[in-house]
């Protein structure tokens, strides 16, 4: 076993403090009196550390435990006045708030713990004062061997696998030649971060009995600064502040504003005079913003152990998972990009397109009841070309290759989040340190139950009161549902309204493209309304998840995360469903128009078609949604910051900020939001969506995602880096619930794409004509020649006589042809008027939608087929890292092996000692 280098005490024979949750505070001051610890009361200045002063209110002057040199005391603003102690936690209140009570018990209860408190006002107003906490060495090891904290205690040792002589001499002749290539402009020197210890060495939960077995060259810097943290935010949560079951934590005292704020420490300044290269990093934060927050680094991999180590594994993992979406979206969108370019290099080529642009005897029927008038096929020229770039003969290799992509995806996340989970001793995490929320405990305390795993009684919750809870939380989440859908249902009676509006309007630009007017402001005002909605959604989804009570702290996000994201997804995608699916579908035909409540014509697709629409609907939504999130993300913390500062400027000088110690600089920050990372997850989770369900319509997607997620890794880490309080780490083995919901999004989209593919695009109209009806009929090929005729074959024949009443035009239609109008068409496959059965559907019709629903059930079968048979074929876990984890798990039994080997001869030789000894006393 690899000894410490510094002496380090047993701390197991210490006398161990009683378990703190369940404490009655009357006991506790009992205690604190017969033990002579003084309290202090808030509001006594004479507690407090005024700026310039270096009194403290320490019960103990202990020995340095901050790592820091001797010459950065108060000034750093990382220790307390004495410039030893570390200080592992802010807390903040106001001497004017009215819960000084409650907050004189807390702190009574937090030093009964055996944290260190010093006090100290604000720089810049004296009704603010900071609680800073430091835990000791004997309570940093009680609670890490209490929260089952793996630490290291032997360095691990690799092996390299024995290769042939030919592969050798392979390797050997290709580094040769790579020392020729320029170096790797993505990854950084080895001489940039910091070697991370934890990394490289065997990891245990932590055991103040096997003390001497962990690695502890320094225990000053053994726990490291998340980790300490974490510790103390553990106590506090568990502390009580007045008696009674459910009177205990920090965030409950948050709540109710007896603290104002609660954060750790940012480890110093993120920016500083010297160059990084020439001098160093100053601190993990500094390193940070210069390798990963700069904007100048963008085209940098991300230091994921570094952003680990400072943020906690639950930020790391997620900045992992973005950066390998980020990754795979880039052959995502090079292909779109291809499709896009393949249509726009066969425009010139397009039978269809050509037909439709020299249409200039078609006259069309009217879109719209008396305002709307006749129109010249032709004029929908521009808009037939632009359907083009997006439905081509590629679109449905698009369509395959995204639902495949997709799969692919998620099998390799899966095996990179194994290789991180092992990295980051997150295996076998989630058994061992899962908590129980405080406010469950609460709740629930009254009836207990053996847990089957620890043996231990722990609260439960009966079986009718959780399932009760989750039924009244149900109908809440339908009927919020059903607020979404009546949203959709005023949007599209607002589209119906508007196109006879601009159809008459009096601007010649508008009037005439009265089609793409109503579009756009219909999305503009559904963006509005999602905007509008997402806020009451987020309540509504806070009060039903707390409703019903979820037993851990990871179930309660999932709950919430279900919640919001059912709420913003429907909110987010039901019209573009409307459009896709229903737009155009169901309006009847002239003559016979299907009417909303019996008043109002449904509205009708293009004369080009309806993909122009849904991709109108998903360009703007998502550049606009994108663009908003960026700016209330990044823009909004740094106008809140930068008024801040100005304000301080204001008054108390330039350089007075300067001066100010880390308390107060973080305090003036912004704080994390208060859900944790779950507004960037689901705005990627969102944009995933986006990127696969509809990507048949808008092949441009994944380049558009693309390229805001290359902003939005700077941006996050700039966020996280310089304009957040630092988050409290916390650990996490994956990016939880959000996998199966990116799984429901990779399925939905193949269902999705097929009916764009089979309904929404002409795809399916073109091949039944080029195979049955066109030039090329019982050919077997089906090129562009084919499709001469297409256009007047998709096109049925209406007299203007047949036209109801209140649908009759204002106009004659004289204005195109010289004289009024008796034929019209409209897209259809419809009888003559003159034929027997005038306007029945024709035998075309019922050929294309039988195509319709085979091509719709054989490209589903195929496209799940191909994705089981990936999932299938792509292990979760690496060859290499399985390989590791054995070995891992059989040096484990070794050591443990050898420390039971050592224990034992220790215990013999003791034995023989005493033996020896007492044979001595014997002696006369």
């Amino acid at each position: 076993m690899e000894e410490s280098s510094a002496e380090v005490p047993d701390s197991s024979t210490q006398d161990d403090v009683p378990p703190l949750a369940v404490k009655d505070v009357n006991v506790l001051l009992e205690r604190e009196r017969s033990e002579g610890i003084s309290s202090p009361s808030r509001d006594d200045d004479s507690t407090l550390l005024n700026p310039g002063t270096h009194s403290s209110i320490l019960e103990d002057n202990t020995k340095s435990e901050s790592g820091l040199p001797e010459g950065r005391s108060k000034s750093c603003g990382l220790c307390f006045s004495d410039g030893k102690c570390r200080i592992d936690y802010i807390l903040v209140y106001r001497k004017s708030s009215s819960q000084s009570e409650k907050r004189e018990i807390f702190e009574r209860n937090i030093r009964a713990e055996g944290l260190q408190m010093e006090k100290e006002a604000s720089v810049t107003n004296s009704d603010v004062i900071f609680l800073k906490l430091h835990a000791p060495w004997d309570v940093l090891c009680r609670y890490a061997e209490l929260m089952n904290i793996r630490m290291p205690f032997r360095r691990k040792i690799f092996y390299m696998h024995r290769r042939h002589k030919f592969m050798s001499r392979m390797e050997k002749r290709i580094n040769k030649f790579r020392g020729w290539l320029p170096r790797k402009p993505m990854k950084f020197d080895n001489d940039t971060l910091p070697d991370l210890e934890e990394n490289e060495s065997f990891t245990a939960p932590f055991s103040r009995s096997r003390i001497h077995h962990f690695i502890i060259h320094n225990k000053d810097t053994f726990f490291n600064n998340a980790t300490r943290s974490r510790i103390v935010h553990h106590i506090l949560q568990r502390v009580k502040y007045e008696e009674g079951k459910n009177k205990m934590g920090l965030n409950r005292l948050l709540s109710n504003n007896s603290y104002e704020a609660a954060f750790p420490l940012h480890e110093g300044r993120y920016h500083s005079k010297n160059s990084i290269r020439t001098h160093g990093a100053e601190n993990h934060r500094h390193l940070l913003y210069e390798c990963w927050a700069w904007w100048g680094v963008w085209y940098k991999y991300q230091p994921l152990d570094l952003i680990r180590r400072y943020f906690g594994e639950k930020i790391g993992l997620y900045f992992a998972w973005l950066g390998w979406y980020t990754g795979m979206l880039f052959p995502a969108a090079l292909v779109g990009l291809f499709v896009f370019l393949y249509g726009l290099f066969t425009l010139e080529h397009c039978q269809v397109s050509k037909e439709i642009c020299q249409a200039t005897d078609i006259i069309m029927c009217p879109i719209c009841d008396q305002y709307c008038p006749y129109l010249r096929l032709s004029d929908s020229c521009i808009y037939a070309k632009v359907t083009h770039l997006f439905d081509n003969g590629a679109t449905v290799f698009f369509a395959v290759f995204m639902a495949v992509w997709a799969t692919v995806f998620l099998e390799f996340w899966k095996r990179r989040r194994a290789v991180l989970a092992y990295d980051w001793d997150l295996i076998d995490w989630e058994e061992e340190e899962e908590e129980i929320r405080p406010q469950f405990e609460a709740k629930y305390s009254k009836k207990e139950r053996m847990n089957p795993i620890s043996g231990k009684p722990e609260p439960y919750q009966a079986f009718t009161d959780k399932y009760s809870r989750l039924v009244v939380s149900t109908s809440g989440i339908f009927f919020m549902i059903l607020v979404v859908i009546a949203a959709v249902f005023g949007i599209v009676i607002y589209r119906v309204i508007t196109v006879s509006t601009f159809a008459a309007f009096g601007w010649a630009l508008i009037r005439n493209n009265s089609q793409v007017a109503t579009t756009g402001t219909a999305v503009c005002i559904n963006f509005c309304v999602i905007m509008l909605l997402n806020v009451l959604y987020e309540k509504v989804a806070l009060l039903l998840t707390n409703l019903e009570q979820p037993r851990t702290e990871s179930e309660w996000e999932n709950s919430f995360t279900l919640k919001m994201f059912l709420f913003q997804f429907v909110n987010l995608n039901s019209s573009t469903f409307y459009i896709a699916f229903f737009l155009g579908r169901f309006t009847g035909r002239p003559g016979a128009y299907l009417r909303l409540i019996n008043r109002w014509k449904l509205e009708e697709c293009h004369p080009s078609g309806c993909l122009i629409d849904l991709c109108m609907q998903m360009g703007i939504i998502m550049v606009l949604k994108q663009t908003w999130n960026n700016f209330m993300e990044l823009g909004y913390p740094l106008i809140q910051n930068w008024w801040t500062r100005r304000r301080l400027r204001r008054e108390h000088g330039q350089k007075a900020k300067a001066g100010f110690p880390q308390w107060e600089r973080d305090y003036n920050l912004q704080p994390m939001n208060a859900y944790g990372l779950f507004d960037e997850y689901l705005e990627m989770i969102l944009q995933f969506g986006f990127t696969t369900i509809f990507v048949a319509a808008f092949p441009l997607a994944p380049l558009l995602a693309l390229l805001n997620n290359i902003i939005e890794i700077r941006l996050d880490a700039y966020k996280f880096v310089t304009q957040w309080r630092r988050p409290l780490p916390s650990q996490a083995k994956d990016i939880g619930i959000w996998y199966g919901i990116l799984e429901g999004i990779g399925i939905l989209s193949v269902i999705t794409n097929a009916f764009v593919i089979a309904v929404t695009s002409d795809f399916i109209p073109r091949l039944v004509y080029a195979y049955k009806y066109g030039p090329c009929a019982g050919q077997g090929r089906a090129g562009e020649g084919c499709m001469m005729g297409y256009v007047n074959a998709s096109l049925s024949v209406f007299q203007v006589n047949d036209f109801e009443k209140r649908s009759q035009p204002r106009t004659t239609g004289s204005e195109l042809i010289g004289e009024a109008v008796k034929y019209c068409r409209y897209r259809d496959y419809r009888e003559p008027p003159d034929s027997a059965e005038p306007y029945s559907y024709t035998l075309q019709f019922w050929h294309v939608l039988a195509a319709r629903l085979a091509f719709i059930i054989v490209f589903e079968h195929m496209v799940f087929a191909i994705k089981t048979l990936i999932a299938y074929l792509i292990p979760d876990l690496p060859k290499d890292l399985r390989d590791r984890m054995r070995r891992e798990k059989y040096l484990i039994q070794e050591m443990m092996y050898e420390a039971e080997l050592e224990r034992l001869q220790k215990e013999r030789n003791e034995k023989k000692k005493k033996k020896d000894r007492a044979h001595h006393k014997e002696w006369p």
